[in-house]
């Protein structure tokens, strides 16, 4: 079966990134662990990503460009003085990414009750009208 790609069209010069963002969010990944992401306005949003078991000093949110990347990191030799007799509580390290639309700024992270709170707004679009002044040559 040949895969077409939009994006190698002669007229879509530029887009280098955007096919990079398909490509990437197209690639199966883990669902470790759980998130919501939930609308609390018109440029309001909030992820929880549910972390219990971590504690702030082992989580770390990071925002480079466009991406947003969640980050947590248990010492292995936390648990090893401990015998469970029934494990069901998943602490294993994880690396959860997000692609930020245009626009949108991360304002805080929060940690309460096992769940980690990342607010993003999206600030209101400018009506400020800019004249481009013309050069003329010759």
């Amino acid at each position: 079966m040949t895969r077409t790609i939009i994006f190698d069209s002669p007229y879509l010069l530029g887009f280098d990134d955007m096919r990079a963002l398909i490509e990437r969010v197209g690639r199966g990944h883990d669902n470790y662990p759980p998130y919501n992401v939930e609308a609390l306005g018109p440029a309001d949003i909030r992820i929880s990503i549910a972390v219990a078991g971590f504690t702030a000093n082992q989580l770390a949110v990071e925002v480079k460009g466009a991406h947003l990347t969640v980050m947590a990191g248990k010492e292995r030799g936390d648990e090893a003085s401990r015998e469970f007799l029934h494990r069901g509580i998943g602490l294993r390290n994880f690396n959860r990414a997000f692609v930020l639309g245009e626009g949108w700024e991360v304002t805080r992270a929060s940690l309460a009750y096992g769940l980690l709170h990342i607010d993003l707004v999206r600030p209101p679009a400018s009506d400020e009208v800019r004249r481009i002044p013309i050069q003329v040559n010759g």
